[in-house]
C-alpha cells in the first residue's frame, strides 16, 4: 500500500465521523471534483485502508443500559485457550469489542447489557463458566463526553 496523503487523510477524517455523507458533499468538503474524489475513495477501499462503513446506533435507545470495559487474565496461555476465548467472546452477543492486549491481562472487552442484573447474568453464567478464567475486572461507564468509534 503506498503512502496516504494529506487530501486522503482528510477524506479518511470526515468519513469516520460521517459516512453518510454523499460524493458530492465529500467532494466539496475536501476540495476535490467528485469524479477525483471517488476515484480517491475508491482506491482506499480496494486498498482496505476503508473496511466498511457503520451507523452509530444509541444503546439507550435499543434498551442497553448498562455499558462497562472488562478486562480478563487467563490462567492458562496457550494458543488452544485464547482461541476457545476468543470464539466464545464472538459468539456473545454482549461482547461488542474484544481486544487481545499487552500487560498483564489479555483482553479488553466493551460489555454492553440490558441493565447490572444483565451483566451479572452475563459475568456469572456465560465468562464464569470458562475453564481457564483466572480474572476479571469491571469498569462501569459512567458517561463518554468523547466517543469516536463507528
Amino acid at each position: 500500500m503506498s503512502d496516504i496523503d494529506k487530501k486522503s487523510e482528510e477524506i479518511l477524517r470526515i468519513l469516520s465521523r460521517e459516512g453518510r455523507l454523499t460524493n458530492i458533499e465529500l467532494a466539496d468538503r475536501v476540495g476535490l471534483s467528485p469524479s477525483a474524489c471517488l476515484r480517491r475513495v475508491q482506491d482506499l477501499e480496494r486498498q482496505r485502508v476503508i473496511t466498511g462503513y457503520r451507523a452509530v446506533i444509541d444503546p439507550a435507545l435499543t434498551g442497553i443500559g448498562f455499558i462497562a470495559y472488562v478486562t480478563v487474565g487467563l490462567s492458562k496461555h496457550t494458543k488452544a485457550a485464547q482461541a476457545e476465548f476468543e470464539r466464545l467472546m464472538r459468539a456473545a452477543p454482549q461482547v461488542r469489542e474484544c481486544h487481545n492486549i499487552t500487560g498483564t491481562v489479555e483482553y479488553l472487552l466493551r460489555v454492553e447489557a440490558r441493565d447490572l442484573a444483565a451483566y451479572k447474568q452475563f459475568h456469572t453464567d456465560y465468562m464464569g463458566a470458562f475453564p481457564f478464567l483466572d480474572r476479571i475486572t469491571t469498569m462501569v461507564v459512567m458517561g463518554s463526553p468523547k466517543d469516536e468509534r463507528a
